[in-house]
């Protein structure tokens, strides 16, 4: 990091700090003006607060090193767009007119406060144990990657980069949260959308220069890893309906096949997708703080057109670090990545197979130029390399210059992938740029903590401490929301440690959602379209599918955090293989039926009680207000979003 680096990044939190301050002092004592910005935020605000909250540090983190390892199959995710639209749309005229705080609030309109309070509860837990904690760990690794001589000394105690910058942040977002809530929120997150959209592009641009362009790109990588459409068995294997995984005879249950599928990708994502861009107050809450249906709307289309950008600012220079890597044209990138030992790479000693499985990932590649190689064979596989870079098997050819080879695989440091984007920053930006990305790093760690506390204080306080004392004045409430925020700031400090120390949490806390999230999806979209379903149907819905989401974990628990092994074909075995895409599916099927069932086995629902609350109970005059709310510019722009989405869907097709 050189200087102007430093004084890029001094320029970020002087302009987000004076911001914070003058939004604070605008606020007003109520619960309205803390938690939700006294309803009173545009378009623009909204829909770029929603973007920045999505657009985590696990973002740049988890999608530049998926997009490292697998190519575009994550794109899946990234353009659920869709989805926001669907939340425009579909979900933006219920929600505003119920004028609501939460989520669960909604619930509790749509059908009874056990649902409220059981919703609570599982978010604010699942806040805590997934977006907390996997945003506190993928920053850390930022701040090693980036200021790895870093240090503080306390005492006896040497204190790393990854504490003093997740402590840092941690308590720099705490305290304009705090003091600000909603509002300082979603101005912040206006801000440091564009430093991170802006940061993050310049790191694709320079990448590409480095490889040539964009034909360098899928010339290194290979037409695989720009197929958005992965097979449903793995390439070599044949897949069954039996629940077998046979090495020997590359045979296994397509259900098992972990690799992104098509059919996962396409069927099983939007459940997660929808309940997450939808109904969860972390996204949503945001559009609550709008002053109308109008400006509610336009937000969630924004922030869908925001939302086709990930793909390329963030998944690209993945693939771009790993291009540069192996084909040699950043010889530090390459001395990080290359550092498996060959011989027990390829080992097929079931120990050393195991050693050596969470430290080296082998990626397929292209068409690779290796300069001054030599062909070698080690343990029975022909290998090209030249000290640096080591590509095995493939077609090569002999060139003046050295050797290219064509569809080879490369084994390189699983824990470099990881790091690809800050490895890109740290190692191929050039000086001022650098601070221009990193302020963007910062901006997506802060931004995305920055939403959960917010989010986790509003749920705490009007869900549960406004039931339990309803006599409470409105400035208690925001004394509330505040003390709840703090809480939440300590439970992060809290977390560093169990984060710093357990690598394997990262991976086992992204499941989480998908396990959690089908019950909470089925209750909404049901609820809203399916007025004859009621308070006792949702309650079971949410029961059964949070118990079937909890079983699953822990049959995962012992095996990802603890490396316990069940014997194999055995009932936990068959479990814990299949891909946790097809297991939500599972659990959505049975919330759906559940539902369904405990409805019509019990009395309707008191259609004067859910008025406007459903599609069946909407009155002519709700249908007028709501059509005047929308014209042709948001119909042009819900167009463009899904035109733009079947685009990437036509051309990342390998």
């Amino acid at each position: 990091m050189a200087n102007i680096d430093w004084l890029v990044i001094a320029g970020y939190f002087v302009v987000l700090f004076g911001l914070a301050w003058w939004v604070i002092l605008k606020g007003k004592d109520t619960a309205d003006d803390y938690f939700l910005a006294g309803r009173n935020l545009g378009w623009f605000v909204v829909g770029a607060s929603i973007f920045a909250s999505n657009i985590g540090s696990e973002h740049l983190v988890g999608l530049a090193g998926s997009g490292c390892t697998d190519g575009v199959a994550m794109a899946h995710y990234e353009l659920h767009a869709w989805c926001l639209l669907i939340l425009a749309w579909v979900f933006v005229p219920f929600y505003l007119r119920s004028k609501v705080f939460t989520m669960p609030e909604f619930l509790e309109r749509r059908f009874s406060p056990g649902a409220r309070w059981l919703l609570s509860l599982i978010s604010l837990v699942a806040y805590v144990l997934t977006k907390i904690a996997v945003g506190i760990f993928a920053g850390g690794i930022v701040f090693q990657t980036l200021l790895p001589d870093v240090h503080v000394t306390v005492g006896p105690y040497d204190v790393n980069s990854f504490w003093v910058g997740s402590f840092a942040v941690i308590i720099l977002t705490g305290l304009y949260t705090v003091l600000g809530g909603m509002r300082a929120v979603a101005y912040t997150e206006a801000l440091q959308t564009f430093i991170l959209v802006i940061g993050s592009a310049l790191v694709t641009i320079f990448g590409l220069r480095v490889l040539g362009g964009w034909s360098g790109l899928r010339e290194v990588c290979g037409g695989e890893m720009f197929n958005l459409w992965k097979p449903l068995a793995p390439a070599g294997w044949s897949g069954t309906w039996k629940p077998v995984l046979d090495e020997s005879s590359k045979t296994m249950a397509w259900y098992f096949n972990s690799n992104y599928p098509w059919l996962g990708m396409l069927i099983c994502a939007p459940i997660s997708g929808l309940w997450y861009w939808c109904t969860d107050q972390y996204i949503v809450q945001r559009c609550l703080g709008a002053p109308s249906e109008k400006e509610a709307r336009r937000g969630a289309i924004w922030a869908a057109i925001l939302k086709l950008l990930p793909v390329f600012i963030f998944i690209i220079p993945g693939m771009i670090c790993l291009a540069v890597s192996v084909s040699g044209r950043n010889e530090e990138l390459t001395r990080q990545f290359f550092t498996a030992e060959l011989e027990k790479a390829l080992s097929r000693d079931p120990q050393m197979i195991a050693q050596t499985k969470s430290e080296v990932k082998p990626i397929a590649v292209g068409r690779v130029t290796v300069p001054g190689g030599e062909r070698r064979e080690v343990q029975g596989q022909q290998v090209v390399t030249n000290g640096k870079v080591a590509v095995v098997g493939g077609e090569a050819k002999q060139t003046p210059d050295g050797y290219v080879v064509t569809g080879g695989k490369v084994y390189v440091n699983s824990q470099s992938t990881q790091a690809a984007f800050p490895l890109m920053v740290r190692y191929v930006l050039p000086p001022g740029v650098r601070g221009i990305v990193v302020a963007g790093l910062l901006a997506a760690l802060m931004s995305s903590l920055a939403g959960v506390f917010n989010a986790s204080s509003t749920l705490f306080t009007m869900d549960f401490y406004s039931k339990l004392r309803p006599s409470a004045s409105q400035s208690e409430l925001v004394w509330t929301g505040r003390m709840a925020t703090t809480a939440m700031v300590v439970i992060g400090l809290a977390w560093i440690p169990v984060i710093q120390g357990a690598r394997g949490l990262y991976d086992y806390l992204q499941s989480v959602q998908g396990y959690l999230a089908p019950p909470i999806f089925t209750v909404f979209f049901l609820g809203v379209f399916w007025k004859r379903l009621n308070a006792k149907g949702c309650l079971w819905a949410l029961a059964v599918g949070f118990a079937l989401g909890v079983f699953r974990l822990a049959v995962d628990t012992p095996v990802k955090l603890f490396g316990v092994t069940y014997p194999e074909g055995s009932f936990l075995w068959i479990v814990n293989n299949i891909f946790f895409q097809y297991f939500a599916v599972l659990i959505f099927a049975v919330s759906v039926i559940v539902m369904i069932a405990a409805s019509y086995l019990s009395s309707p629902p008191d259609e004067a009680k859910i008025s406007g609350l459903t599609y069946g109970t909407i009155t002519e005059e709700q249908r007028r207000e709501s059509r005047s709310t929308w014209n042709a510019v948001d119909v042009l722009a819900s167009a463009f979003v899904l035109a733009a989405i079947i685009a990437a869907y036509l051309y990342f097709r390998g």
